[in-house]
């Protein structure tokens, strides 16, 4: 397995996720020991790698405590397939919405697309070669070119090395014969291969011919995600595709060709395969609001129905089974399944038995405190105080927190989840929006580049919000 993010070490993936997540300790192991175990299965002799199944996690916690974010930070560092589905989409088999085999399809398009973009990135190389020979025809044709194409490739085709003296020469060009000897056009060439190599001409126009892709209109048939693409029906009679000619800059067809040329170079049945053991052996859902799907003893009656007959569907998938999709069928039995839900009303013993043994790893994440607050403000590398001040920079403002201020704000948000509905760290969104609401409003028309945010300015911004709220407690 050439995976780097697999090969890390779990405490290398829970120092890269301490990057942006801040506390969760357990949860961030849990995940880490997980994606490890995955490295270490690949290295265990076959016969005993298929009898090891990943341990699934079930995350337990509040809302806006960083279940969705760990999910984030994984895809986003990950090279394997990973696909994030919200549970409450999904409905049981005979009602009108979304099957649950669907999040195996999504996982194996993803899987599609990442061993696409590697295989695309090994043809690089050679596509560019081929993209610049192809603009360097457009812009400086060779004699048999010339001769054949009657001037039709681009009027004018000298003037980028003639300085552009005007369109009067242009036609005069074009019409006369070629009567330039095989070492002139060489050498011509070669003067317009070193200006495209130095990137004089990335502001030209040129005419190139790109293949004319129709617009994909799928037909989803029967329950395997098979379809037909209307558009290309009529392609697979004529050989070689439709070309179109189209005018752009070179920088922009280089970029056009490159990626047409690495494509033709893709053997896609070998990405194919590829890509579904990719699916297979290596893929990760994460399946988020699983509290959404379970119901109490007590409300087993009505739409609640229906919610169980999801725990039913997704069982199967997580337990183990064939799954069609239009790449081929597809086996569940060793993608990693990661559950998370705020379970506020409900319990993860709601669940139904058969579900609550499939993730075997619960843990539970903390309420947020007021210095983890603190922490969220200013440590991560995409902390929300980092965030502000760089938008307000666009405008030629510094904004500077005192220490203070910082601490005034994860005081409030603290209290307003705690006095209120507790939503985790996206308080801290609402406290900061409304904090600097009217000074996002001045700031255009305003003279002044620098401004310090204390905690009398937070204070003043939240006085009667607070006390307002405070007031409410004792309001019966």
């Amino acid at each position: 397995m050439d995976n780097k993010f697999y090969q890390m070490t779990p405490k290398e993936i829970v120092a890269e996720l301490d990057k942006y997540i801040i506390g969760q300790d357990s949860a961030k192991r849990s995940v880490a020991v997980a994606l490890r175990n995955r490295y270490r299965r690949s290295l265990v002799e076959e016969t005993m790698r298929e009898e090891i199944t990943p341990k699934n996690i079930l995350m337990m916690g509040p809302t806006g405590v960083g279940k969705t974010e760990i999910a984030r930070r994984l895809a986003k560092l990950m090279d394997a397939p990973f696909v994030k589905v919200e549970a409450s989409k999904f409905t049981e088999v005979g009602y009108v919405g979304r099957d649950v085999d669907s999040m195996v399809r999504d996982l194996v398009e993803a899987s599609v697309r990442i061993t696409k973009q590697q295989r695309l990135d090994e043809k690089y190389t050679v596509a560019e070669e081929i993209a610049e020979e192809k603009i360097l025809d457009a812009i400086a044709p060779g004699r048999k070119k010339t001769a054949a194409g009657g001037g039709q490739t681009l009027k004018g085709p000298f003037d980028f090395i003639m300085g552009n003296r005007g369109e009067q020469e242009a036609p005069a060009q074009t019409e006369e014969k070629d009567t330039r000897t095989d070492s002139e056009v060489e050498l011509t060439r070669e003067q317009v291969r070193q200006q495209l190599k130095d990137g004089l001409l990335d502001e030209q126009y040129i005419e190139i011919e790109v293949s004319d892709q129709p617009k994909q209109n799928q037909l989803d048939i029967g329950e395997g995600g098979m379809g037909i693409a209307i558009g290309n029906i009529f392609d697979a009679i004529q050989p070689g595709g439709r070309k179109k000619r189209k005018k752009m800059r070179v920088k922009d067809a280089r970029k056009t060709l490159r990626e047409e040329e690495a494509a033709n170079l893709v053997d896609m049945d070998q990405v194919t395969s590829e890509a579904l053991e990719n699916a297979e052996q290596n893929g990760i859902i994460f399946i988020d609001e699983i509290d959404k799907i379970a119901s109490g003893s007590a409300y087993r009656s009505g739409a609640d129905v229906s919610r169980e007959g999801v725990q039913r569907d997704i069982l199967p998938i997580v337990e183990g089974s064939v799954v069609n999709t239009k790449y081929g069928p597809v086996k569940t039995d060793h993608v990693l399944f990661i559950g998370a839900g705020a379970f506020h009303t409900a319990k993860p013993t709601d669940l139904i038995p058969e579900l609550q043994g499939r993730f075997p790893i619960r843990v539970e994440l903390e309420n947020l405190t007021e210095q983890a607050f603190v922490s969220i403000l200013t440590i991560p590398e995409n902390a929300l105080l980092k965030q502000h001040k760089a938008l307000l920079e666009t405008e030629g403002v510094e904004v500077t927190f005192t220490d203070e201020a910082v601490a005034e704000i994860a005081r409030i948000s603290f209290l307003a989840n705690e006095q209120t509905e507790n939503i985790g760290a996206r308080r801290l969104h609402t406290v900061m929006e409304k904090l600097l609401e009217d000074l996002a409003y001045d700031i255009p028309d305003s003279e002044e580049k620098e401004i310090v945010i204390d905690a009398e300015f937070v204070k003043t911004k939240f006085i009667e919000t607070i006390l307002a709220d405070d007031m409410d407690r004792y309001i019966l």
